[in-house]
């Protein structure tokens, strides 16, 4: 009796496994995800972003973010802007070449979805809130998103003529995605 009771209960557990496994819709990142941003005194975009992407409309209680970006890629359309940006006194991308962002949360809302995480960038560990929506045809799709970051909240100030350019600036994320 012992022994049957204990078949079932495995057999349970196994299946509630694979239905848990099955909900989540683990996503590749293809092609080349369009990350622009743009401010007072500097625009331009990024590239290099890879990572772990976890995601079921159906099942939000699971998805995850977990996603980094080369820094070093920066572009503003001006090569001597772009060395800077790259050096010590702007994102200093020796010390700190990559962007992290990392969910503790994504949840539904009016206009699609929120991602709430970590953001590790210039190596100053802050939350943010990445509103953005999904659109899936068959095995592919795209995530969209924008959100403000504010520079100096990482620690970016710029050499003494820094004030030039703005602190504030959007952000837009285009990801194309397959699985």
């Amino acid at each position: 009796m012992k022994l049957t009771r204990l078949f079932y209960l495995l057999v349970l557990w196994c299946s509630t496994i694979t239905i848990t496994a099955a909900q989540s819709q683990n996503w590749n990142i293809i092609g080349d995800p369009k990350i622009t941003f743009s401010g007072s005194g500097a625009d331009g975009h990024l590239s290099g972003l890879k990572g772990t992407i976890v995601f079921d409309e159906e099942h939000l209680e699971d998805a995850r973010f977990d996603v980094t970006l080369d820094i070093g890629t920066i572009s503003t359309g001006n090569k001597t802007k772009d060395k800077h940006a790259r050096g010590s006194s702007w994102f200093d991308v020796d010390a700190f070449p990559k962007a992290r962002f990392i969910s503790t949360e994504v949840y539904s809302s009016p206009k699609g979805y929120i991602a709430k995480g970590m953001l590790t960038l210039h190596g100053i560990e802050k939350v943010l809130t990445i509103p953005f929506t999904f659109t899936q045809k068959d095995n592919t799709g795209e995530f969209k998103g924008n959100f403000a970051i504010n520079r100096q909240d990482y620690g970016i100030e710029g050499p003494f003529i820094g004030f030039m350019v703005g602190d504030d600036f959007e952000v837009e994320l285009q990801v194309p995605v397959q699985h």
